[in-house]
This record gives C-alpha cells, structure tokens and sequence, in this order.
C-alpha cells in the first residue's frame, strides 16, 4: 500500500491506495512545521482504514513549498554563483536579469572563471583550476555555503562542472554545490539561473525533507519517502533535498495526473479549481503537455520541464462584488474562508457562498445566504464558467470542442455545461486529486543532447540515447518490464552549419514497490 501526500499553502491532502484502489482520502490545516499536519492527515487515513503501518510499502509527498518561497522571497539561502565560460559570455553576466529584490536575498557574489567548450563538445579553452580553487577559498571567508556552477555547453560535456566541483569540495567540504547539467536544458542564462534557485533553496529543502521524514518517524511508517517532480515522476527523497527546483510545478501536475488517474481520459483539458486560484492544463498520454516556452519563476527566466499550465484569479475564496455586478476574484479571501466567507460565519460573500445559494452543494450554514438574490447569483455563475471557458479557449490548439475533467476542492463551483467541451467529468475524489497524482507517480528520467546526424546514423543515435535514458529509469526504481520511452522530440537547429539537432528523450516506469 502506498499513501500521497500533497503539502498545499493551505491545506495538506492524504490518500491510502492500494493497487489502482483509493482506499480513503483526507485533508487537514497545513502548519508552520510542516511534520504536525502531515502526520495529523496520514492518521486519518489510517485511522479512517485501520491499515496497520507495517503494510505502508512507500509515501509520496508533493509540495509547492519550495516554488512559494522563492516567489516570497523567504528563506532564500545566499549564493556563490560560479560560471565558467570566459573569455565568452562576460557581456552578460550571472544575476542580470534578476529582480533587485532577489538579487540582495541571494547576495551578489559572482565567481567568472576561464574554460569551456563549443557545442560539439571540442574545448576552446582548458578549466582555471586555480582560479576555482582561489574562488573557493574566498567563499569559505564569506562565510558561503551554497555554490550553483554552470559551464557554456554543459548538456554535451559535463567535465567541466564536475572537475570545478571536486577542487571546491577539496577546499570546502561541507559547501553545498549545484551543477546545472543536472537541473536544466541547453540555454546557458536559463540554465544557470535554475541552478542559482536551487542552490538558495537548498537550505528550506532539507529543512522541509527532513520535516516529511519526522512526519514517518512520529507515525512509525518505514516505508520509503519520494517527492513529485515537475514532470509528474517520482524522486527519492535524497535526490529531492538536493534538487528542490525540480519540485516547482509539482502542485498543479500532480492535480493532472490525478484527475487523469479518476477519470481514465489520456487526452483532456484538466481544470483545477483551488481556494485562490484555479489552473488548466492538457493532458498528453496521461502527462501534463509541456511548456515549449522559458518559464518564469518569481521574476526569473528557467528552461527546465514544466507543464503548460494556466492559472486565473478564480477559487473558491474568491470574492464576490455585488456593487459592479456581482464580479468575481481576482481577489479571494484564501486560506481565511472558514472565517470570512458568510456560510462560515464571516461577512465576506464568496464564490463559495454563491455555490451554496445555488443549490449546488451543502456546506456551513445555507441560511447566511438566503438573503443573496436570484439576480446576484445569476450574474456570479455566468461570470465563473465565462472565465474558465475563456481560459479553457485560451489553452486550446483547436476549436474542436475536447473533454474537460474537474477537480479540485473549488469544483462545486461549475454547475452547468462548459462551451468547447465535449463532456465534463466530475470524478469521485475530485477534491483530493493532488495527492492522488502524488500517489501513482512512476520513476521517470529524461536525456536531451545537441547531436549531428550523419547520412544514416539517425535511428542508431536515438536507439542508442533510447537504451541510456531506459537504464536511467530502472536505476531509479523502474521496474525494467514497464519501462517505456513516451517522447522523441527533435529540433532542428537551422542557426548551426553542420546538421545539428536537439535531441530530447524522456521514458518513464512504474515504481518498484510491492503492493
């Protein structure tokens, strides 16, 4: 058995499941510790199922903590920000693009250092291992302990990241490194500004993992702990506490997955309608359509793997305006619903409230709404499905209408057809679809390199990287049998003389545990 876990800024949501089963579902306060509400919702659900915890095989827990304090600004550790390309690249430097803001939470330390190579992977200039070592040892006079290092090219010859890791971790051994091979694509800017918010984040990371771990403990679970990527895959949780940037989109994905999981559709626009805000995405072969675009995170431009995901200024929170014609959100009440939303006992009329004065759910006390006219609610439910069928028309490649899955704890909110959707799913669990996609992650691993094909060599490259990334997946805890290459994706990269292509190859499995 296998329990999920999504860790939200306001709630924290559980599933137990067995098999494809979803034996009971929870949600519970998110707290300041992280560990107390954890543990209060994995007892519900254990307690809801008196499945003693010997039989809890493994946890998977998403979370949007990491992606909320780096958009925050809290928590941010500083940095040493190493790049190692020169003489190139110095005419834009690390951190030029960056909030000011941002730039004083992380400290302006920046460390350019000679070496690199071209794009084949032929070097123009050997690493400055003095330089490095010199750079180290002023870190440690700083009183440094996280470095994010980014070498031009790093995607197609990673040696010069690894060797600047070892002389730093042979002057300072207890520093914190990221390599941004590991963490993002082939823009050196982007790349290097993933690495330089994963090396912040790195002290919240382990503080937050460590925290999920204790939740176990307290709980006496000894089944293994993993963490959702942005991808929908799965992480064991030393991997995650050293890669929390690989977490940022793994909220909403986890809300895809699951609500592909209750429904059965592989190809659908998902809405997730949340207290604040609500979020539509595609699912692709039963995984979130990825963003061909560079993200951006808090102010920052990234190119790593996220889903291509909507988010509009509607939830349940979300407040209604009598006076400009019952206009709703963007602004929501949030977390504080169970105090201001008038069904609660609050003054505030809510999204939420116009749902209950509808009809179309039971919640809190209907009778703080009977005063709410027929005109108000009319013009509130016309204005919440006009907003998600615009953001629905907005995500679409076609005018061909497509089916729609609901979930979401803001789901009550829809409560008639939608315009350019074919059908409507409301699946059972819908609330708690978040952290049934945490549930039923599979290990996943992805491999993009810049390649020449020659006049017949093609198929025999991609076969090759193809064998590479499934290896990846099972030393990850595939089971090998499952394993299977879901995306080729190759650009051809028209700016280059020789017949260069960007290759990317991703595979996933399902996980090793029993059940």
């Amino acid at each position: 058995m296998r329990i999920g876990v999504d860790v939200g800024g306001t709630n924290t949501d559980a599933v137990l499941m067995q098999g494809d089963e979803v034996l009971a579902s929870a949600k519970r306060p998110t707290t300041l510790d992280v560990a107390s509400g954890m543990t209060d919702v994995i007892k519900a659900v254990l307690d809801d199922t008196q499945v003693p915890v010997k039989n809890i095989d493994a946890v998977m827990v998403g979370t949007t903590q990491f992606i909320n304090a780096f958009v925050e600004r809290k928590h941010l550790s500083e940095v040493a920000v190493m790049r190692i390309a020169l003489p190139m690249t110095d005419g834009i430097p690390p951190l030029v693009d960056w909030p000011d803001d941002l730039r004083e939470a992380i400290g302006n330390h920046i460390y350019m250092i000679k070496g690199g190579c071209y794009y084949t992977g032929e070097e123009y200039m050997p690493l400055d291992e003095q330089a490095v070592a010199d750079a180290a040892r002023e870190m440690v006079e700083k009183g440094l302990h996280s470095v994010p290092i980014t070498s031009i090219f790093a995607p197609v010859r990673q040696d010069f990241e690894d060797r600047a890791a070892a002389i730093i971790k042979s002057v300072a051994p207890d520093i914190s490194i990221t390599l941004s091979n590991q963490v993002g694509s082939l823009n050196l800017i982007e790349r290097e500004n993933a690495a330089i918010i994963n090396a912040s984040l790195l002290r919240l990371s382990k503080y937050a993992i460590d925290s999920y771990r204790s939740a176990l403990t307290a709980l006496d679970i000894e089944g293994r702990l993993y963490v959702t990527q942005n991808d929908g895959t799965l992480m064991n949780a030393d991997v995650a506490e050293k890669h929390p940037v690989m977490t940022c989109s793994a909220g909403p994905t986890n809300s895809m997955r699951g609500a592909g999981f209750l429904s059965g559709l592989k190809e659908a626009v998902v809405i997730d309608i949340g207290g604040t805000t609500t979020d539509v995405g595609f699912l692709l072969q039963g995984f979130p359509r990825e963003t061909i675009d560079a993200n951006d995170i808090g102010g920052v431009r990234t190119n790593f793997s996220m889903p291509d995901v909507l988010s509009i200024g509607l939830g349940g929170g979300s407040i209604v305006d009598e006076a400009s014609g019952a206009r709703v959100g963007p602004r929501s009440v949030g977390y504080q619903i169970l105090e201001k939303a008038r069904i609660f006992g609050g003054d505030t009329l809510t999204a939420t409230d116009i749902a209950v004065a509808a009809g179309q759910c039971q919640i809190g006390d209907e009778a703080a709404v009977s005063d709410v006219s027929q005109e108000v609610i009319d013009a509130s439910l016309d204005a919440i499905h006009k907003k998600i069928e615009t953001a629905i028309d907005r995500m679409k490649t076609s005018a061909k209408p497509v089916p729609a899955i609901l979930v979401g704890g803001g789901h009550i909110l829809v409560s008639h057809p939608l315009k350019g959707v074919a059908e409507l799913h409301r699946p059972e669990y819908a609330s708690v679809a978040n952290a049934i996609g945490a549930a039923i992650g599979q290990v996943g691993a992805r491999i993009k390199r810049i390649v020449e094909y020659g006049d017949s060599d093609r198929e025999q490259i991609i076969s090759q990287i193809s064998e590479q990334v499934t290896r990846d997946v099972i030393e990850a805890g595939g089971i090998p049998e499952t394993v299977k290459i879901v995306e080729i994706e190759e650009m051809q990269m028209t700016y280059l003389q020789a017949n260069a292509v960007s290759l990317k190859i991703r595979a996933i499995g399902d996980l090793a545990i029993q059940d």
